[in-house]
Formats: structure tokens, sequence, C-alpha cells
């Protein structure tokens, strides 16, 4: 889902529709069986996140202690037994070199993942409506200044600019909290630009001028009347932003400017990964795969979201479904 494609007219942008009640969007998101198997996917990944400690403790093992004596120094650091080392000590291995336990690894990774993915898109919105509400409801003077501000944002080197920033911040700042702002602050201009074609097209409408007429100020009119309307378009947005923000941090850590060893991350795996593919590919596929269902599920719930906040959509699914309802009825009718 591109930027174009939630301001295009077709998808409401000059003609804004209102967002489901709350039971409704519900209703309407649990009919979409992707989306409810990716929020499913999702609920158990941040439950694995919360209790990584615990999951850990259970196992016996941490993500720092090093077991030599797991892996085969003659021939490089490659671990012993089958499967990267699996065994009842260590349910996913040990790593190559090290020998540090792959399931505590993996859990306590899944923290930084989600953790700043979800930070980061909190960044995100928080500037991007600020600014799209400012661009819309100001004069022409601001409003061509925040639009060119923002253009200038959408067509900034983002991968460029965050890794020469996370390079010249000192060691000592935390490394998830830099990725957030970082992350959040190089990629708030889809959410301005969306948000700002939304406003143009909400105040004009009759209850935001009746409110202007009632007396109340622009920042009144923009709290009360347009940042509910804005709610709709605001989260979908935001569900499509986290799993790119999921993949941003991982290339970043893959990269080497995002979390410092010995913090546990999964693009920070992959990195590592690659001298050993080879001989331990294990090591490779466990970082890569819970990246891929990660990403995927929120894809899934995001799209979900996308379909059950926006009427139009919702109105399709159930003609489709009606219609599917009617063939069924006919071949029972048929059969009988």
């Amino acid at each position: 889902m591109t930027i174009e494609a939630l301001t295009a007219p077709g998808a409401g942008a000059d003609t804004p529709v209102p967002a489901p009640g709350a039971r409704q969007f519900w209703r309407r998101l649990r009919a979409q069986r992707a989306a409810a198997a990716g929020a499913a996917v999702i609920a158990l990944l941040v439950l694995v996140a919360v209790a990584a400690p615990l999951l850990a403790a259970v196992e016996g093992q941490d993500t720092t202690t090093y077991h030599a004596d797991l892996v085969n120094s003659a021939a490089g650091g490659v671990p012993l037994g089958s499967f990267g080392g699996i065994s009842a000590h260590h349910w996913l291995g040990v790593e190559p070199g090290t020998g540090r336990d792959m399931f505590a690894r993996i859990v306590y990774g899944s923290r930084i993942s989600l953790v700043v993915a979800l930070g980061s898109t909190v960044v995100q919105v928080l500037i991007g409506v600020g600014t799209g509400l400012a661009a819309g409801l100001g004069n022409r003077f601001l409003d061509n200044l925040l639009s060119r501000t923002t253009d200038f944002m959408l067509a900034l080197p983002t991968l460029v600019f965050a890794i020469a920033l996370m390079a010249v911040v000192p060691d000592g700042f935390p490394r998830p909290v830099l990725l957030m702002l970082v992350i959040g602050l190089l990629g708030w201009g889809g959410t301005a630009r969306i948000v700002r074609a939304q406003t143009l097209s909400l105040k004009s409408l009759d209850y935001v001028a009746a409110a202007r007429l009632g007396g109340s100020g622009t920042w009144r009119i923009a709290r009360r009347e347009l940042l509910p309307s804005l709610a709709a378009p605001v989260i979908t947005y935001a569900a499509i932003l986290l799993p790119t923000n999921i993949v941003s941090e991982a290339g970043l850590s893959f990269l080497g400017v995002g979390v410092r060893p010995p913090t546990p991350s999964w693009g920070q795996m992959l990195s590592s990964a690659t001298t050993w593919y080879e001989a331990d590919p294990t090591y490779v596929l466990l970082p890569a795969v819970m990246l891929f269902i990660t990403v995927l599920s929120f894809t899934l719930l995001g799209d979900g979201v996308r379909t059950a906040l926006d009427p139009r959509a919702a109105s399709r699914l159930r003609v489709g479904t009606g219609r599917k309802g009617g063939h069924q009825r006919e071949r029972e009718a048929a059969a009988s």
C-alpha cells in the first residue's frame, strides 16, 4: 500500500467517509482469516518478548554465556551435533564460534525488533500528524513550507542518512532508543502527506465550518473535529509502517550500525551468519525465519486493519461473502 494509494481520490482523500465504531471494526477484522492469523502470531510474539527472561530460565540458559565445549574449535567453531547443536539443554542449538545459546538470543532478540518498530512508528505518527495538520490548517506560506519539507524528507536516501547518524552517535547512548529516534525522525514524511490530504478534504465539510462559525479556534477544531476523523487513515498507515520499521532495524543491525553485541538482535545474527551459512545453515535460518514470520504477520494485520476501517472495502467484502453464500444455497437447493 503506497502513499499515493491512500491519498488518491478513489481512496477517499477528497470524499472522507466516517470510520466504523469499535464493535463494527472488530467484527470486520475477525471476519478476515488472514488478518486474524496475523494478529494471533503477533500476540504470540509479544508474549514471547515479554516472557523472554522466563523462557530462558526454563531452558536454563542465558544470552551471554560462552560454551566452548559445544563447538569444534578445530573446524573453526562449528557447533557439535546436528542442526547447530540442538539438544535438551539448548533447544535451538548454539551460536557458531562462541557456543552461546540460540534460543535465549532469539527470544531476547524479539524484544529489540518489536520495541524498536513500535517506538519508531509512534515517533513517525506524532511528527507526521502534527506536520500534516499544521500544513492543512495553516496559511499558504506555512503549507508550502511544510509541504516542501515533507517532500524533502520523502526524497532523502534514508538508509544512507541513518547509517551516518548511527555511526557518529557515541557508543554510550542506548542503541535501541537511538534506532527508534533515527528511524522515526527520517520516516514521518508519508504520514504527514496523508494527514495533510485528509485535513484539506475535511476542513471544507459543513460540521467543520459550523464549528468555526461557533467561535472555535484552529487547534480546537483540529483536536475535536478533525483528529477523530483522521484516526482511521493514520491507524491504517501506522499498521503498514510497523513491518517496514522491523526491516529497517534488521537492516541497520545487519550493516553493523544498529544494536551492538552482546545485546541480541535478529539483524545482528544475520550479519554474523554470513560467514557460517555453509557450515551451519541453522544459524542463518532461525533469525531469517523469525523476521519473515514477523513481517508477514504485521503485513497481513495491516491489510486487515485497512479493510476493516474502509467502508468501501468492507462493503466489497460483504458483497463477496453474500455472493458466495448465494452460490452455496443454490448448490444445496440443486442437490436436494
